[in-house]
């Protein structure tokens, strides 16, 4: 008689790893450490005070859609699914903003792109990026003057200051001192005036190679959660590939063309908000293509438009409104990317 005690065998039912949204939003959060420490290193303290504000916000105003919906509470508050919607936020706006531009952006984006057409699951728009969108319109000077990194400001703001900018809009130091234009704000006003890209990209905002500094390393820390989120499976690949590989080879070809007017591809990849969108916001299974080919054509079409938006625009970074746009050809796409069902004809 042959030993088949070796043999380990199962029958069904199998059991499969659960993928849920509080799993899904746990490891995203995760994922934003390192680029949450890198913010902090350069930027100071005021992402900690913004990102508390947002948690803040995000609890009372979802307690109180739920309850006009007539939800339980703690059931849909579990989920941790309004952490992503505050993590695009919190991220995008300048550290040391005035207190209401935080809580303002969040209420209108869990108001408006989230609650409004039903909850989780139904909104066509990605909330973190309609909020933004609304602030950068109807706040455009707050949100748009940023906390120098310290090592070009010469002054590095502790917590205390951080609070007193926020709430009380002073500090021990001239606020001109430590604020001014992103890298990207910078370039774009120097080229309304003639100055060519090579001699603001010699500036002090930025280092060798046109790396902008500070936002150059909180960029790479987005990378870095970003390929752990595709280690760990919970985002997919075609998201950045196409996005990334769009934005660069439309920086490329300018940049052969014309130099002095458009900036090389560094600088448009490690600039703004660029790896925090390809890995944490256009990613939303939510609002964006359900289709493998259809994921890579709303990611191109994403790099797209940012590049066009950052160089021909009213707005120094276009993602937010690259992304809003996007994804309303999201049914579109899907319409014509969706694979033939097997048997059927075209």
């Amino acid at each position: 008689m042959s030993d088949n005690s070796l043999l380990n065998t199962a029958t069904s039912p199998f059991t499969h790893d659960v993928v849920s949204v509080r799993k899904t939003m746990i490891q995203v959060q995760y994922a934003a450490i390192p680029a949450l420490m890198a913010h902090i290193y350069f930027f100071g303290f005021g992402i900690t005070i913004q990102w508390a504000l947002a948690v803040l916000t995000l609890l009372v105003v979802e307690t109180a859609m739920l309850k006009l919906r007539r939800r339980p509470v703690i059931p849909y508050l579990a989920d941790l699914s309004g952490l992503i919607t505050i993590t695009g936020i919190v991220f995008c706006i300048p550290p040391e903003a005035p207190w209401w531009i935080i809580v303002s952006g969040v209420t209108f984006a869990l108001i408006f792109g989230k609650h409004l057409y039903g909850g989780l699951g139904y909104n066509p728009f990605n909330p973190a990026m309609l909020g933004y969108a609304f602030l950068l319109i109807s706040f455009p000077a707050q949100v748009t003057q940023w906390t120098l990194p310290a090592e070009v400001s010469g002054h590095y703001l502790s917590f205390m200051e951080s609070a007193s900018v926020i709430f009380f809009g002073h500090a021990n130091v001239a606020i001109d001192q430590i604020t001014g234009a992103t890298p990207l704000g910078e370039v774009k006003t120097a080229l309304s005036t003639g100055v060519p890209v090579g001699a603001t990209l010699n500036s002090a905002t930025f280092g060798k190679d046109a790396f902008p500094i500070g936002w150059g390393e909180v960029n790479l820390a987005f990378l870095l959660g970003g390929l752990w989120l595709l280690y760990k499976r919970t985002i997919r690949w075609q998201y950045p590939v196409g996005f990334l590989s769009a934005l660069a080879t439309m920086a490329f070809i300018f940049h052969q063309i014309d130099p002095s007017t458009y900036a090389p591809v560094s600088y448009h990849l490690l600039s703004g908000g660029v790896m925090l969108a390809a890995f944490f916001i256009i990613t939303d299974p939510v609002t964006s293509s359900t289709t493998p080919k259809g994921r890579l054509v709303y990611a191109i079409g994403i790099g797209i438009m940012v590049y066009i938006i950052r160089n021909w625009g009213a707005f120094p970074d276009g993602i937010a409104f690259a992304v809003l746009i996007l994804n309303m050809f999201v049914p579109l796409i899907d319409q014509y990317t969706t694979p033939r069902v097997f048997g059927h004809k075209k």
